[in-house]
Parts: C-alpha cells; structure tokens; sequence
C-alpha cells in the first residue's frame, strides 16, 4: 500500500505489516509476526533502520525479570490470588494497584502448592545487529512490554542513555506504523505508561513529533507531562503528519521531513556522528550543524563551512526554510580539543554508546564510570563542606573519565579544565554535549578555559603543573601492577596543592599508596555499593560490576 509521500507499506496474510519503506523502496523496518494460541497473531521480533544504515533489532518480553517471594509463613496463603500479589506489588513499588494490573497478567503471577511466589516483569528488549541480523545481537536498552498487536499506550525506555543516535525516533516511527494500521475508524487516545514512568523534556519531544498532547479541559499539558504522578493523565491522539524520512543510498544520507518542512538531514559518513538540525526559535543547533532549504538546495552549515545538495523529488513538496538570523558563535565544538582533532570513523563517532549486559557478565570498564561520577555529583550536591570546596576550585584535571567528562565539569562559573582522554569518540561526544551546553547558557567564551588532549601525548606535562581537585581513573588492566599504582599515587600526590582534593577510582591497594604519600583519606566505597549502582540494579537485577573497584575521596592536608 502508498501512503501519503510516496511510502510503501506490504502485508502479510494476517493484515499485519511485515515492511516499510521510502518511496525508493529502502527498508524502514521490518516485522515478523507468529499464531499463537487460539489464532491470535503476535509480534515475534522486528527490526528497524537508523538514520545512518545502522539496524536495530525489538524482541518483544525479550527480557524478563523474576522475583521470588515465601509466603509460606503468611497467615492464609492459600487463599492468596493474583490481585493481592498486585496489591502486595504496587504497595511496594508505590504505584497505582491498575498500574500493576496493566504489566502484570496472571501468567506473571503464581503461587505454588508450597507458598513460593513467582513474579515475572517483562519488559520489550533493543539490541544492536552488528550485521544487520539477529544472528549478532548486543542487548542496548529496553521498554515496556508493549501489546505490540493492539496498541494501547506509549512506552518508558530504560537505559535510554544506551540508544544509539535515531533509536528512538526509529522506533516510533514503527509504533506510529502499527498504530495506524490498527486505528483505521476510530483513533484510540494514548497515555504514558510505566512502572514507573521517567518523564522528561526529550520524551515529550519524541511523543509529540508522532502523537498530539492534550489535557483535560484545555491548557498547555507539558507541566502535567513533567510531573510523574500525572504524565498518564496526558493523552495522545495522532498528528495529521508524522515525521517521514527518505534515505539517498548514492549520497549517503536520510532526510527526515515533517509537513513539508525539513528536520534533520543525516550524513552516514560523517566522523563527527551528528546530524544537521533545523534550527529552533532562537537559532539554535545543536553544535552549530543547521540544515535549511532554499531554492530546491539543501543547505547544510557545520560552522563557518556550508555545503549545498539539489533536493530530491522523491521527497516530495519541500518549502524553503524562514530567514531569520542564525546565531553566530565565537568558537565551535571542535576547538575544546588542544592539538590535532580526535581520528574517529564514522561508525564509532555514532556507536558511542554506554552499553550493560542484560546478564551477570561483568560490566566493562568504560560503562562502569557513570556509576561514579554520577555518585560524585550526588555527594557535591548534598556536602556543604564538598559544594564549597567545588566553588573555590579554580584548577581542575581530569584523566581517563572519558565517557562522563559533561558530569565532572561544573560549569556554574569559568575553571581551568585539563581532560586527558583515552578513548577519542567518547571524548569527542562528550566535548560536543559541553559545548552545546555552554553555547544554550550563552557561556561559550568558557570554553576557552577547557583542554581534551590525548593521554599518551600529554600525560606528563599535565602532571607537572598542579590542580585544586582531580578526577584519575586507574584503568582496570592496572589494578594488579603495583609499579604502576604507585607511580599513579605519586603523581597524583604531586599534582594536588595543598587543601586540594582528589577522587581516585581503582583498587583497594590504591588507597594504603595514597595515603603513603601522604594524602589523607577522606572517604572509601565499592563501586558496587554506591547507590547509583543499586539503581542501576533495578532495571538489570544480574548486573556486577569489577569486585575491587574502590572509590576513594583524598585530600591534601
């Protein structure tokens, strides 16, 4: 079937979409659809295409959790039936008793002849097909367990942090697909829905580009969206035109285009890993790559360069963009590096992603930092003594905490910020997320102030000069060379002035060698009994993280 732009829709023999494309004929998703009992036809697994080629795959119930509970020693537990497991549940959780009812069927819920509880949370699962397959599938993230045959509420990601850059428009690009193939008549209201729900500005901006918000008895319903115990209360009905995206295989690029207007232009071999945005209101995109349309060109601007592409006619009616004034910056994103730019291939520039294993693999080095970081801006935050030490700091390095540099700059007011980095598309990803948060809060002249320079060029001469805090993170292939922990205390020693502090990731033996040379210790933790871990923990209950990692808070004085 075409639809209105030129896509194609093909159906199988149940009526159900088993693909999607542009007018051209490339793939936009796909699906794969069973029987199961008593005839009823459900969604097995699909994948759908980012905008830089880069497939992803959808496992409904893909991943499912299981609590067990005794209720042996419960006075009449015989009795017990599944609704009182959910009212056990939402007491818990503190949840609404229908939120609970509406996850949670009586497959999920059983009780054994001996009082055993089994609760079963299932949750849809993404991965990543390295070739485009199910065959070499990395979990990413996942979402609530969607009712994938009949679509009936808009869904929380988890791990949202994990999605590689276009999943979740992606995604619901497919969801707006289903949605209309089961909504021919009556368009169904949708609500946002979760256990629990975590709204944000980001989430309403992905709903509203393919479902309209309103709420009862009128008013702007982004307030009431923002506030958790009320997101539900917002519905969702169709927009007359969703966003539609057309892929140039000879140019290799996807255009998305909304109501004739064009929002985001793709470059699939572009090492920086972003796209080209229209610009908003006041002019703004993120990292100065804006996208308009004049006289039947593209015109896409990277800073001061431009570039111009004819546009297509396959793409349909494309109305030039308005002439306000773009917003000019003093410098770009790319001059927070000191030195030569950072050499990332396009694959990596977009795949710089944290990713956790769904099972008790032990998580990797480098997903493993935010858990600290995370705890460290927590501890800032609720420390007075912390807060005023940060507010003092004029001197700041940073190494190896290439993957949350954005969470260890403060940027309240201008520092010295030296970053030596490690791994160069996580440095570059984060050195792009800090511009773009300096040019929003018009503070770009601070950038000046901040330095990304590769470890193995500079380590040394940025260990010569000294700092009033320091992040170090000892990576995990030193933990059992003594040679080389010392001589990281020691440099760390060295480098921090006197009623500096210094928040060192590494091993237990780190902390004795600290203190050897003479810092004094201030706080100790395992990583794997910070709370940001533990929260963790709730979305993947088997995640373990390196037993001897230790964080440890030194001061010099």
């Amino acid at each position: 079937m075409r639809q209105p732009g030129g896509h194609l829709v093909f159906y199988g023999p149940h009526n159900r979409r088993f693909l999607a494309t542009d007018p051209d004929g490339n793939p936009l998703h796909e699906c794969e659809w069973v029987t199961i009992t008593h005839g009823d036809v459900t969604l097995a697994r699909a994948r759908v295409r980012l905008d830089w080629g880069q497939w992803v795959g959808l496992k409904p119930a893909g991943m499912v959790n299981s609590t067990l509970l005794d209720l042996s020693r419960k006075k009449g537990w015989e009795r017990l039936q599944a609704d009182d497991l959910r009212r056990m549940a939402a007491q818990a959780m503190r949840v609404p008793f229908e939120e609970v009812r509406f996850f949670y069927g009586d497959e999920d819920l059983v009780i054994d002849a001996r009082g055993q509880a089994t609760i079963r949370h299932k949750k849809d699962a993404l991965y990543i097909l390295d070739d485009g397959t199910f065959a070499r599938a990395r979990f990413m993230a996942c979402m609530g367990a969607m009712h994938w045959a009949r679509i009936d509420f808009l869904p929380v990601v988890e791990l949202f942090q994990s999605l590689l850059p276009g999943t979740g428009s992606a995604v619901f690009e497919l969801i707006r697909g289903l949605y209309d193939d089961q909504n021919e008549a009556q368009p169904m209201p949708l609500r946002y829905r979760g256990i629990p729900t975590y709204p944000s500005e980001a989430a309403f901006r992905l709903f509203g580009g393919f479902f309209v918000p309103q709420v009862s008895g009128g008013g702007d319903p982004f307030p009431v969206f923002m506030d958790a115990p009320r997101a539900h209360e917002v519905t969702w009905l169709p927009a007359p035109a969703p966003p539609r995206r057309y892929f140039d295989s000879t140019r290799n690029l996807c255009v998305t285009v909304k109501a004739g207007t064009v929002q985001k232009v793709t470059m699939a071999d572009d090492p920086s890993g972003l796209s080209y945005l229209s610009a908003d209101p006041n002019g703004f995109a993120p990292c100065d790559r804006i996208v308009s349309v004049s006289h039947g060109l593209f015109v896409l601007k990277d800073g001061e360069n431009r570039v111009e592409i004819p546009l297509s006619p396959t793409w349909g009616a494309v109305r030039d963009s308005p002439q306000d004034q773009v917003q000019t910056y003093p410098l770009g994103w790319r001059a927070l590096f000191g030195g030569p730019l950072p050499q990332v291939t396009p694959s990596r520039a977009f795949s710089a992603v944290l990713l956790y294993p769904e099972d008790d693999t032990e998580i990797e080095e480098t997903p493993t930092q935010p858990f600290v970081a995370d705890y460290l801006q927590d501890a800032v935050e609720q420390s007075s003594e912390l807060a005023a030490h940060l507010a003092r700091t004029g001197q700041v390095l940073i190494h190896n905490f290439d993957v949350v540099l954005t969470t260890c700059l403060s940027l309240d007011r201008p520092r010295d910020y030296l970053v030596l980095y490690h791994r160069p598309e996580f440095a570059q990803k984060q050195a792009q997320t800090v511009w773009n948060n300096l040019a929003k809060a018009h503070c770009l002249d601070w950038a000046k102030r901040i330095k990304l320079v590769p470890s193995d060029h500079d380590r040394k001469p940025a260990y010569a000069q000294q700092y009033d805090l320091i992040y170090e993170w000892v990576p995990f292939s030193q933990f059992n060379q003594t040679l080389k922990l010392d001589e990281t205390a020691r440099a760390v020693a060295a480098a921090l002035k006197p009623g500096g502090l210094a928040f060192v990731a590494g091993p237990q033996a780190m902390g004795s060698m600290l203190q050897s040379h003479r810092l004094r210790l201030l706080q100790s933790e395992p990583v794997s009994m910070l709370p940001t871990f533990r929260m963790h923990q709730t979305i993947l209950p088997n995640a373990r993280v390196n037993p001897g990692l230790m964080l440890f808070m030194m001061s010099n004085s």
